[in-house]
């Protein structure tokens, strides 16, 4: 609890749900900017962005055909 006050960062930057939020909350604000999220596939202002964006909807795609991977989840598909 003493921890959680002072703002302790529990998740490891190389923890896959950590960089996975950090996109997500990229994305976020490429929406406020923008007022979409249409987001490019090629965007040169953040090409790692395009890529996860791109990588995001390939996997709901694979999720939508069955394939139930830790890649998409139903709680990120809420949250995209």
């Amino acid at each position: 609890e003493l921890l959680n006050k002072i703002g302790f960062e529990w998740k490891l930057e190389g923890d896959v749900e950590y960089r996975w939020d950090k996109s997500y909350e990229e994305l976020v604000s490429y929406v406020k900017d923008f007022g979409h999220a249409g987001f490019p596939q090629s965007f040169p202002q953040d090409p790692p962005l395009g890529n996860w964006v791109t990588t995001q909807r390939l996997n709901y795609k694979k999720f939508q055909n069955g394939d139930v991977s830790f890649r998409m989840t139903e709680s990120r598909i809420e949250r995209l």
